[in-house]
């Protein structure tokens, strides 16, 4: 009798038993996964020169892993750290195998081997006053777009929120009165209280009225009611830019996406003297670390550092170089 297969039913499992139940996973968390799987059995489906439902346990080996990879890297114009995440979701449903399938211990293992590669990490790309200014004028506010577009972005700035939590955001989270907040829901379903402008409330409570939503249900929405998606607020953006860069030319060569207003948040705070504590918890991060390196100073915020530091005097000749006896005993020894 010919040997049934585990993988089908070891990945259903990792999905539904593992990530969803057990580790109660967040959907973004799941699609990410589903996305690296789709693509990496189609990868070594193609290698095989089968179907992906051809496609065996056995067939999985760090080799295809690494060849995967590189793919990705290189063929498919991925970053390192798109690569890291294609790894991650590999190497935590091997995980998951190791334990339900000790035959295939010593496969697992050498999947679970394959390291993470490090690469160059730039300073983050951020936002002077006067360019999220020239971009936050951009939109028509006599529109309901435009209106809507204006008020995501100066949330986005306000709260420093990633682009997903905005999307995310629901009346009921938002606290009106004052002292005015939200409530984010960040990675890893870590919740924060951020505070908000009065007059970023003033804009919210304006585009609501203009186009009322339950309080469970998504603030952002498209034409259609429907909720924005990431890549639309991304192409939306990059018109505003374009826009502003004619205004502010310094903007012509910055990438500025979603997150940019992020980056700028921290450094804003940053120069205007805030704690990088209070930082760390306002942006939603575990490790300090992480957070310095968003929050990086800017260049007025160093000129400003450089002010404290005096300027060398004249370089005179150390006391240890003019003590000769000294200098002789060293000799002796």
């Amino acid at each position: 009798m010919r040997k049934i297969d585990p993988f089908p039913a070891l990945l259903r499992a990792f999905f539904h038993e593992w990530l969803a139940e057990q580790r109660n996973a967040s959907v973004h968390t799941i699609r990410s996964y589903r996305d690296t799987w789709r693509l990496f059995l189609r990868f070594v489906a193609a290698r095989k020169g089968g179907g992906v439902a051809a496609v065996a346990l056995a067939d999985l080996t760090a080799g295809e892993l690494g060849a995967f990879l590189a793919h990705a890297e290189h063929e498919r114009k991925g970053t390192i750290g798109t690569r890291n995440c294609r790894l991650a979701a590999i190497r935590s449903f091997f995980g998951f195998v190791a334990g339900k399938e000790p035959t295939y211990i010593a496969q697992c293992a050498e999947v679970l081997a394959v390291p993470i590669k490090r690469g160059a990490i730039p300073a983050p790309c951020y936002l002077e006053p006067n360019e999220v200014e020239a971009i936050l004028a951009q939109p028509d506010r006599s529109t309901l777009e435009g209106m809507r577009d204006h008020a995501l972005l100066s949330f986005l700035y306000n709260s420093g929120a990633r682009i997903q939590e905005a999307l995310d955001l629901r009346p009921d989270a938002i606290r009106f009165e004052a002292p005015h907040c939200v409530r984010l829901y960040g990675k890893g379903r870590k919740e924060r209280i951020s505070p908000l402008w009065p007059e970023t409330v003033t804009l919210l409570k304006k585009l609501l009225d203009r186009q009322p939503r339950a309080p469970s249900d998504r603030l952002f929405v498209n034409r259609y009611g429907e909720p924005l998606g990431a890549s639309g607020v991304r192409f939306k953006l990059a018109s505003y830019v374009q826009a502003a860069a004619k205004i502010v030319p310094t903007l012509r060569s910055k990438h500025v996406t979603p997150h940019s207003f992020r980056h700028a948040t921290a450094v804003h705070l940053v120069s205007s003297g805030v704690d990088i504590t209070v930082i760390r918890s306002w942006l939603g991060h575990v490790s300090l670390d992480t957070t310095s390196h968003y929050a990086q100073a800017n260049l007025e915020t160093k000129r400003k550092a450089l002010e404290h530091v005096g300027v060398p005097a004249a370089a005179c000749q150390p006391s240890w170089k003019r003590d000769a006896s000294l200098l002789a005993w060293l000799d002796t020894l």
